[in-house]
């Protein structure tokens, strides 16, 4: 616990150039994943899951930059949740179905210390981008079962501020993480940043196993179309340690009467 009563800080980064691909999904497919005490958190009545690759720059765990481990891509799948806090309200957060990293110390780490859904494969990633450094394009991508996987978007316009009460409001204002423990406990931990800029997107792709990667459940939201898409221009970013919290207290049930 740092001075300041906050956890201590964890890891910190820079993340660079964020695609992101967002899905409405029914909720019934989310909900059994949302790790206790949490709810599943919506956009004026929709639900949503993110397919998410960016950069991992100058990592570094309890302040110290980590050998061969401080540039590196990520993809993760997620969605989005909230916490009633007893002193804070509404705590506003994500869940992780799975991540993908090229570096097998930090999947372990991350599935040790925060119960992460963390992947080791091989990844490869790359940016187009023209003198004015407005990219022309971003791409991500992982190797799984032999084969090479993407996501990746082609940008429009110039990055602007994140309007309020907008979709890339609500997919990039989430400030907290959940994960769910073996044996059913909720661990917490805070990220923070400050508010991103956004290029819209003229193109997308997303070419993946989704069966195999993430599970059948996924495949149809998955499989058309994302509702929105967008690249984040990214910033530092601060990840603090995780806190278990107490186990949700359950309203006691009436025994039936027998007779």
């Amino acid at each position: 616990m740092s001075a300041s009563g906050q956890p201590a800080v964890f890891l910190s980064a820079f993340w660079r150039y964020l695609v992101m691909l967002n899905y409405e999904i029914d909720p019934a497919v989310l909900t059994p994943l949302a790790p206790p005490g949490t709810e599943l958190d919506s956009w004026r009545g929709r639900t949503f899951a993110s397919m998410v690759g960016f950069l991992f720059l100058d990592t570094r765990v309890l302040g110290l930059p980590i050998p061969f481990h401080r540039d590196f891509e990520e993809v993760n799948l997620r969605f989005y949740v909230r916490r009633r806090d007893p002193v804070d309200g509404w705590r506003r957060g994500v869940v992780f179905v799975k991540e993908i990293v090229p570096k097998p110390a930090i999947a372990w780490t991350a599935r040790l210390l925060y119960g992460e859904q963390y992947v080791a494969l091989p990844m490869r990633h790359q940016i187009v981008s023209p003198d004015s450094g407005s990219p022309l394009a971003v791409e991500y991508g992982w190797r799984h079962k032999g084969s090479w996987q993407r996501l990746g978007v082609r940008p429009v316009g110039a990055a602007e501020p994140i309007a309020s009460d907008s979709q890339e409001e609500f997919i990039t204002e989430h400030y907290w993480g959940y994960s769910n423990r073996r044996g059913g406990q909720t661990v917490e931990y805070q990220v923070e940043h400050p508010r991103w800029r956004v290029w819209q997107a003229g193109a997308t792709w997303f070419d993946c196993d989704v069966a195999a990667m993430y599970g059948p459940q996924f495949v149809e939201s998955l499989s058309g179309q994302p509702s929105s898409a967008f690249l984040a221009d990214g910033s530092d970013v601060t990840v603090r340690q995780g806190q278990a919290l107490p186990a949700p207290t359950r309203t006691p049930t009436r025994p039936r009467s027998l007779s």
